[in-house]
């Protein structure tokens, strides 16, 4: 069982080109499971030992420790995985995990900035320091492009075409991007160029970062997460905002300036149109709130006076 795993680990990182965060996840998952077996009902010997019963005396377990619904579907999406992993590789003849019921998942809608705590957040940064043109070209850039965080932090100084102010990303998979920058990010990017060092103690992968922490080594998403969490502080912003918050603004901001839903896809690097819809529901409900604010006849809860001759 454990070399099946270890084989199903390789197959995504090599074959699928999945990320680290991806494989970590995958990793849990797989121990959880066998920490179950182990507890609840006996060593796992290998993967044609598991059956459709002991796999829904699992997923009980799941539900009994309260564990969220995206957790579980997450956890069962893994197992589908692993399984078409040992039938094409012939360890099981069948997938046990296929007949498993997903939870329903109710999708919420993305927390985001107004236009208006964009620019207090972007102007948060102190422009006489190198700290802060590094954190506003981070910010900038998050923004302009609708990043990720985990492609922010894998961008060389390469990937930055000056001329044409466009950024090469690499996102899930290693999928690779296209992504235009505005003059704000741009500006803030050559500002903040003009002041990196160069880090001598640095190995060639974090000498070529685009951004580097004040040791010369290249930033990480933690890093990036403790950044925001001061400049949210200093400018008393919802604490609740994260660096991906930055990108669900992007995203909203384009549908509500009347950008199309495809290319909004192409931007943020989609491989399904349905995850980008999410965001028409966001600007919807703004539509709808801004009516209901606004217009005389739409005030929430209020019935229609009755004529004098109805009475």
């Amino acid at each position: 069982m454990y070399g099946a795993i270890d084989g199903f680990l390789r197959y995504l990182k090599i074959e699928r080109n999945s990320s680290e965060l991806t494989l970590k996840s995958y990793s849990e998952d797989f121990g959880s499971l066998l920490d179950y077996f182990r507890d609840r009902v006996g060593e796992v010997t290998s993967p044609g030992a598991i059956h459709i019963g002991q796999l829904r005396g699992y997923v009980s377990y799941l539900n009994e420790c309260d564990y969220a619904r995206t957790t579980i579907a997450r956890r069962l999406a893994s197992l589908r995985s692993f399984f078409r992993y040992c039938q094409r590789e012939g360890l099981v003849s069948s997938n046990p995990a296929k007949a498993l019921r997903t939870p329903r998942i109710g999708r919420k809608l993305p927390h985001f900035l107004t236009t208006e705590q964009i620019a207090t957040l972007l102007e948060s940064p102190p422009a006489n320091e190198i700290e802060g043109l590094r954190d506003r070209a981070i910010l900038e850039t998050l923004y302009s492009a609708g990043l990720r965080v985990a492609e922010l932090v894998g961008l060389n100084q390469a990937h930055w075409d000056q001329d044409a102010n466009i950024i090469r990303v690499f996102g899930k998979g290693k999928k690779e991007r296209i992504s235009p920058i505005g003059r704000y990010a741009a500006k803030a990017l050559y500002r903040w160029i003009e002041v990196r060092k160069e880090a001598p103690g640095a190995g060639p992968e974090d000498q070529d970062a685009l951004f580097l922490n004040r040791f010369g080594t290249r930033l990480t998403t933690r890093s990036i997460g403790r950044m925001l969490e001061k400049h949210l502080k200093l400018t008393g912003l919802d604490r609740l905002t994260t660096p991906h918050t930055l990108r669900h603004s992007f995203a909203t901001h384009l549908l509500d300036g009347g950008a199309d839903l495809r290319s909004v896809q192409e931007l943020l690097g989609h491989k399904s149109l349905t995850t980008t819809q999410i965001y028409t529901h966001v600007s919807t409900k703004r539509l709808k709130e801004t009516y209901e604010q606004s217009h005389p006849h739409a005030v929430k809860n209020q019935r229609p006076k009755k004529d004098k001759q109805e009475k």
